[in-house]
């Protein structure tokens, strides 16, 4: 008698909730702690069916469970815990743990629930998931503001070094302009300062066939000076970006007969140029201007470098697909080792000897070119000549000119 009271004071002071019931699943006893869990009064429970704290779907299904077990003896939840949900007198559900055990008594069998609420661990599991979730955003949004400070410091660093670079280009275009300048510079202004003395001299003697031939070599200076200025200014120009090329429609052969028979005035002595155009087509979409400076820088060089006596080759064609321009000449070429600087601004291959340049006429040409969106084409070995080509893919507008010309 003593340990049966014993085992209802310890059932009635039980922190967990605890349950028997019989196998149809009605309710013969509940502690004081499943009463306060659900909201109930001890005669509002007794003698109902267990599923009256349950919700849904576990609601119409807890008979079934019951039948199938005493058929089968399959234990799914006797002596397994399991979290499900309870339902409360106020219609609310709250989460718990249920364990279950199966007691035979006075011929008969009790089914024993033990309910533990786990309303605060899963709210405590709640907050910790938010606070989680919050943390993740956090890293993850901090992480995202690394990457990007990482890619605007590679970025920066990348600014840095193309800037040092361009730098370095700078500072070496600037040693090798006073090189350049101060040899190029010195030459002429000696030659005119040379022929001023001499023309004093020879105006006493009254020698006109020497005051002829010293004006001459001034203005040469002269012209070549203005050359020189001429270059720099067409870097400078197309440094700031000020150079657009401004295309239109003219004909290729009238234009290249016009420049060669201004350029065989400077000429040396036996030296022709010989022009041809190969095609039935002579219009081109192209910038005259640009086209001509371009040319002339070409053919200068093909005089310069060539000797007396010598045929410079100078060829247009216009086709379906582009248009060619060909200055060929027989002159000193240009070492294999030294073409990959060719269009370097300043650069001079070492067989030029005292022959006056800059250095700038085929970077210009080649900037021109791109401009009017072409290409430059260049061979050349050395004792053998070079030859520029300068080609240009033909466009919608130099189709239509195509088709007007050939009506």
């Amino acid at each position: 008698m003593d340990s049966l009271k014993l085992l209802h004071s310890i059932i009635d002071t039980a922190i967990d909730g605890i349950i028997t019931i019989d196998n149809r699943g009605i309710v013969e006893s509940i502690n004081p702690a499943a009463l306060k869990l659900f909201g109930y009064t001890e005669e509002e429970i007794i003698g109902k069916n267990i599923s009256v704290l349950m919700p849904e779907p576990d609601k119409s299904a807890h008979d079934g469970y019951l039948q199938r077990y005493e058929r089968t003896r399959e234990k799914r939840m006797i002596g397994i815990g399991r979290e499900v949900l309870g339902l409360k007198k106020d219609g609310s559900t709250f989460p718990f743990r249920l364990a279950m055990s199966e007691v035979e008594y006075e011929n008969r069998i009790i089914y024993t629930g033990f309910v533990h609420d786990l309303t605060k661990e899963k709210a405590a599991e709640a907050e910790l998931k938010k606070y989680t979730g919050e943390l993740e955003g956090k890293i993850k949004d901090r992480t995202q503001n690394l990457e990007h400070l990482i890619d605007e410091l590679e970025t920066a660093r990348d600014e840095a070094a193309r800037a040092m670079h361009k730098q370095k280009e700078l500072n070496l275009l600037k040693t090798r302009f006073v090189s350049m300048a101060s040899h190029e510079f010195r030459t002429p202004l000696s030659s005119v300062q040379l022929s001023a003395v001499l023309i004093d001299k020879y105006l006493q003697k009254t020698d006109s066939e020497n005051i002829l031939k010293h004006t001459n070599k001034i203005k040469n200076s002269v012209s070549l000076l203005t050359g020189i200025l001429n270059d720099f200014l067409s870097l400078e120009k197309l440094e700031a970006g000020k150079t657009e090329a401004a295309l239109q429609h003219f004909n290729l052969i009238r234009f290249s007969e016009d420049l060669i028979e201004e350029m065989q005035l400077i000429a040396k002595q036996n030296q022709t140029i010989v022009y041809q155009h190969t095609g039935s087509v002579s219009q081109v979409f192209l910038d005259p201007a640009l086209l001509k400076n371009a040319v002339i820088n070409l053919v200068s060089n093909a005089i310069k470098y060539s000797g007396e006596n010598t045929f410079i080759e100078f060829n247009t064609e216009v086709d379906d697909r582009a248009v060619c321009i060909t200055v060929k000449d027989n002159g000193i070429g240009i070492p294999e080792d030294e073409q990959k600087n060719l269009f370097e601004p300043f650069f001079r291959a070492h067989n030029t000897g005292n022959i006056p340049g800059t250095g700038l006429g085929l970077n210009i040409v080649k900037r021109y070119i791109e401009l009017m969106g072409g290409r430059v084409k260049c061979q050349s070995a050395q004792h053998q000549g070079t030859s520029v080509t300068l080609i240009f893919k033909k466009d919608e507008h130099t189709q239509e000119n195509i088709a007007a010309d050939r009506r």
